[in-house]
């Protein structure tokens, strides 16, 4: 069985940084496009950011483009997403999930969370002063 595991959360202020980690068990990272996605109270999970297996390829949503860095490291079966500039819109709990085998990825379609098949458990940021 897939697993994912996040962390990295926390309350943080405006303006500062967090970077979290997903970290993936009895399965081949290498494998598979992972994304981040969010959801805050009373909202629909929203896609963050995206990357393709080889990581050569990043997707990321226009509201944290420029502040939010994704990477990954296959060797240690990890996925991150450095976050800074952190501000209050950002709190919410952040998952990260494998994209479907074969899914065509692209521009217009990373951010769907029904793109992903397994999930992490999720972890809290908040940011707030």
């Amino acid at each position: 069985q897939v697993q994912l595991v996040e962390s990295g959360g926390g309350l943080v202020q405006p303006g500062g940084s967090l970077r979290l980690s997903c970290v993936a068990s009895r399965f081949t990272l290498d494998d598979y496009a992972i994304g981040w996605f969010r959801q805050a109270p009373g909202k629909e999970r929203e896609g963050v950011s995206c990357i393709t297996s080889g990581g050569h390829m990043t997707y990321y949503a226009s509201s944290v483009k420029g502040r939010f860095t994704i990477s990954r490291d296959n060797a240690r079966s990890t996925v991150y997403l450095q976050m800074n500039s952190l501000k209050p819109d950002d709190t919410a709990v952040y998952y990260c999930a494998t994209y479907r085998t074969n899914y065509p990825l692209h521009s217009n379609n990373w951010f769907r969370p029904n793109a992903c098949n397994y999930w992490g458990q999720g972890t809290q940021v908040t940011v707030s002063s």
